[in-house]
């Protein structure tokens, strides 16, 4: 019953008495404005923190279309004492919770919220039209970025994951790494020699967009790619996947780095996105396991999604080559494909200098480091079998 009365409420503009001529001129009528198509409901609980408080009282001017242009500014690392207010800012709210800390400011026709955490804070501002919004926002983020000097050992590399505030989100640490030169004894001569090539790639030798090491944990992997990206950073910035196995689950996720962000490069610069430990995307029976996982990842080395950018994947694994997806390791699509294991007892002996605590087998550079530190893994020593063990072994 309810329901039909609101039907025949609703339709009796266009019942009789109106031409049809007019429902057009009455629809348009009863829209609402712009501010009104969406009512804004805040309900608060003892869940919510101040700073939740603060984020939603920003939002006001700009839903109700008062303030309805917006700029907004992300600073990985800010300068200490840097307030981050512009000239003439009246403080309405200011929270700091355990983890982060919001600021609410306003001056002639515009708001600014300050979201600080860490090093890094959120820069947002709504005004009354774009150019204030954006003299404001430059005012507030000028100066404020702390970038510290680089040393030669380190280089920038950027980190991928998906926050649960801001959603696919990237941030950029500065990391050290050796030489080639220097790290070059830390692997079998095999393996020394392949890296030899790849550490000398340039542009012009790309062939294939995939990078596969794989291995025995411990044996040099990542140290090998940090490396990397230092004898790359001329022409390509590298980046880590936090979540690699989130990345091809979620479409929005992989579109946003497949598109990339530029972050200040020139047009043409490569990329490089790192996938540590993901035996189950590329192994065998990933089809199966993974689901459209791996398509997505192919997609991306030479597919249309890799189309007309230049992107490179790298991936670590400890799985045998025997047991990777043959699509995966399909000529053509690997730039490189590098079994790292262990050093030979004569290279192992040589790296520690004393053939003390080496295997017949040679050991892994974790095993070494390890020696050479004298901290060896804590471990039960063997017994012996009773003679009367009996049937019980």
């Amino acid at each position: 019953m309810g329901a039909g009365c609101l039907v025949r409420t609703a339709m009796e503009p266009y019942g009789r008495g109106h031409r049809p001529e007019d429902r057009t001129s009455t629809r348009r009528q009863a829209l609402p404005s712009p501010e009104n198509a969406v009512p804004i409901r805040l309900t608060m609980d003892d869940s919510d923190s101040p700073s939740d408080v603060v984020d939603a009282l920003f939002l006001g001017r700009f839903a109700s279309g008062e303030q309805p242009y917006s700029r907004s500014s992300t600073i990985d690392r800010v300068k200490s004492g840097a307030t981050l207010l512009p000239p003439a800012a009246k403080v309405l709210r200011s929270a700091r919770d355990e983890d982060r800390s919001a600021l609410l400011a306003e001056g002639e026709g515009w708001t600014l919220l300050v979201s600080r955490w860490s090093r890094g804070a959120d820069v947002t501002v709504t005004a009354v039209d774009d150019e204030l919004a954006e003299k404001v926002l430059k005012e507030s983020v000028e100066g404020a970025a702390d970038e510290p000097e680089p040393q030669p050992e380190n280089v920038a590399m950027g980190f991928w994951y998906v926050s649960p505030r801001r959603g696919p989100y990237r941030t950029t640490r500065q990391i050290s790494a050796g030489t080639w030169q220097e790290i070059r004894p830390n692997y079998t001569a095999p393996v020394a020699d392949a890296l030899d090539r790849l550490m000398k790639v340039t542009p012009d030798d790309i062939a294939g967009r995939l990078l596969l090491l794989h291995g025995p944990p411990g044996t040099g992997k990542t140290s090998a790619l940090r490396t990397l990206a230092r004898s790359w950073r001329d022409w390509c910035q590298v980046d880590c996947v936090l979540d690699p196995e989130r990345l091809f689950s979620d479409v929005g996720y992989l579109m946003d780095i497949a598109i990339g962000e530029e972050d200040g490069t020139a047009k043409g610069r490569w990329r490089l996105l790192l996938l540590e430990d993901c035996d189950e995307l590329i192994r065998g029976e990933a089809r199966h396991t993974a689901g459209q996982a791996l398509s997505r990842l192919l997609n991306l080395t030479d597919g249309l999604l890799g189309q007309g950018r230049n992107v490179l994947v790298g991936v670590t694994t400890n799985e045998d080559l025997e047991r990777l997806h043959p699509a995966v390791v399909r000529p053509g699509r690997c730039l490189a494909r590098i079994e790292v294991g262990p050093l030979t007892r004569p290279e192992a002996v040589s790296w520690l200098g004393t053939a003390e605590g080496v295997g017949r087998e040679g050991a892994t550079l974790a095993e070494l480091y390890a020696l050479r530190r004298g901290t060896g893994p804590a471990s039960v020593p063997t017994q012996q079998p009773s003679s009367d063990a009996g049937l019980y072994l």
